[in-house]
């Protein structure tokens, strides 16, 4: 009697899983910063790149989509904005069940604290403002499996 696992091979299991496995949406990026225009223009920006965002003008409302939105698959936050600030943010993000969300950390006035804070907060990377554009869109592409 021949056994069903022996029909295939792995190779073409693989390859028929591949065919058949239901394509999952790609994932959207959350951005988050108290200033609307660099929070648009970022969304703008990534939009154009075709990468789907989503944005939130404070922490509170981030960790407030993060819970909505099932589909988040990247934050990028600003570190200086209240009630409480990326840090923060990214402390409540690590406690939380969406503790394994890559998180970039973009900002015009950082420190040496801050950055070692965030570090030790897992982050993916720090940027400092102005953006360097094409590092972030090698990061994004690279979090979100974009080839």
């Amino acid at each position: 009697m021949l056994d069903q696992d022996d029909i295939l091979s792995d190779d073409e299991r693989e390859a028929l899983a591949t065919v058949t496995a239901p394509r999952a949406a790609p994932q959207k990026v959350l951005i988050v910063d108290d200033n609307q225009r660099a929070r648009d223009a970022l969304a703008s920006y990534l939009k154009a790149k075709g990468i789907r965002c989503l944005t939130a003008q404070n922490a509170q409302r981030a960790l407030a989509c993060l819970k909505d939105e099932q589909d988040i698959g990247l934050l990028i936050t600003d570190l200086r904005m209240g009630p409480f600030d990326g840090l923060e943010l990214i402390r409540q993000i690590r406690e939380s069940d969406k503790a394994a969300l890559p998180i970039i950390i973009v900002s015009g006035d950082a420190d040496v604290p801050d950055a070692i804070a965030a570090m030790h907060l897992s982050v993916v990377d720090f940027l400092l403002k102005p953006i360097d554009l094409d590092k972030l869109m090698g990061l994004v592409r690279r979090e979100l499996g974009i080839a």
